[in-house]
């Protein structure tokens, strides 16, 4: 007996197996329970394929949608999508349904899940609390889940996107006009349940702090601080000094002391970035004066003037790094004699020559010729 024919012997006859349960279904008051997942898709930016995070999320008893694109989704992202829903519903029902991810979960699953304390005293703020569905029950946050395939193959299909605050603008006005259609499946319009369930849920606070993340930065040589590998600029005066930089959705605030602030508009999706301020720039004429990169050029040129404007021509037209072109002519200069060199570098010039191999063996035939000439004595003692 093959093997598949056992394994499909033992399945026909539930050996081994634990039995079939129906699955059920999940029934929501309003005001209960919202559902919060994410997903990865691809998007077109810019001319560009991107790796996105979809963050949504959805009330479970009128089906009100909500989404938007992220680059990663950390806490801070999350405490920022999350607070962006609570506004776009107009107030948060009593829990929150995440599944057993480490954004919002310390320890534990399902029951037993314990969530950060950053994210509970977010939660705390707007009266929900966190919970997680137990592992492999993906039934139980089918609210959430099943709109992703919608967003891939509706909102997604065909679309393309200039920058992310476009991406996010279109996917607010897309859940305005899908929230506002009828749906076969619940055999109502989202947005008139929304209309019993809005009654239901705990309204938002008066005051809704901004969702900030705190940074301890220096300030480094240049005048700029470095932020998710993007660099800001800073007064020149704050070189070498410690700042906290407060970063929010749409700002990075750098603070000095209470009385020095710079802001900022965040970078989101780009890295190694930099960014200058109009007035962090030094006035034209009075920036840092640089040492000369090249003390082999100021040796030649003391040694022998009259190769100045061949030094310059070879910096421009020399095939070798200029750094070392420059150490190489110097040693012919210390090394070889004065005439022949000079000769040698001369003819090179007229002739646009900058190959320094060549240059070398044309000041060795000159130096073999003038100051190696042997007579026929000589000759013969040699032999």
């Amino acid at each position: 007996m093959s093997y598949q024919a056992l394994t499909t012997f033992c399945r026909r006859h539930r050996i081994g197996q634990a039995p079939i349960v129906p699955a059920g279904r999940y029934h929501f008051d309003p005001g209960e329970e919202l559902q919060h997942d994410t997903s990865p898709h691809q998007v077109e930016m810019g001319g560009k394929k991107l790796k996105v995070q979809t963050a949504s999320a959805v009330l479970c008893y009128s089906r009100m949608l909500f989404f938007q694109f992220y680059p990663t989704f950390q806490r801070f992202d999350c405490k920022v999508f999350l607070t962006e829903a609570g506004r776009y519903f107009g107030g948060f029902p009593k829990r929150v349904m995440t599944d057993n991810t480490h954004v919002v979960v310390l320890r534990g699953t399902g029951r037993e899940m314990t969530p950060v304390p950053e994210m509970a005293a977010f939660a705390e703020r707007f009266s929900f609390c966190f919970v997680a569905h137990e592992l492999g029950d993906a039934n139980r946050s089918a609210r959430v889940e099943r709109p992703f395939w919608f967003i891939e193959t509706n909102f997604l299909a065909g679309r393309t996107f200039s920058t992310w605050e476009d991406m996010n603008l279109q996917a607010r006005q897309w859940c305005d006009r899908v929230n506002a259609t009828y749906k076969k499946y619940i055999r109502a319009v989202p947005r008139e349940l929304f209309a019993v369930e809005q009654l239901h849920l705990k309204p938002l606070p008066v005051w809704i702090p901004q969702v900030y993340r705190l940074h301890q930065r220096m300030v480094d040589i240049e005048g700029y601080v470095a932020v998710n590998t993007n660099r800001y600029s800073v007064p020149v005066s704050w070189i070498g000094r410690r700042v906290e930089v407060r970063e929010t959705r749409d700002k990075l605030e750098i603070q000095l002391d209470a009385r020095n602030l710079v802001i900022h508009t965040r970078i989101v999706g780009q890295q190694q970035q930099r960014v200058t301020l109009a007035q962090h720039r030094p006035p034209r004429g009075q920036g840092v004066k640089r040492a000369d990169s090249h003390p082999e050029q100021q040796a030649i040129l003391e040694a022998a003037p009259e190769m100045a404007e061949y030094v310059a021509a070879l910096k421009q037209r020399g095939r070798k790094v200029v750094a070392v072109a420059l150490r190489q002519l110097l040693r012919m200069v210390r090394e070889y004699p004065r005439e022949p060199l000079l000769a040698a570098v001369a003819e090179a010039a007229r002739y646009g020559l900058y190959d320094l191999d060549r240059l070398e063996r044309m000041i060795l035939r000159r130096i073999a010729g003038e100051y190696f000439v042997l007579g026929d004595g000589d000759q013969s003692e040699i032999r």
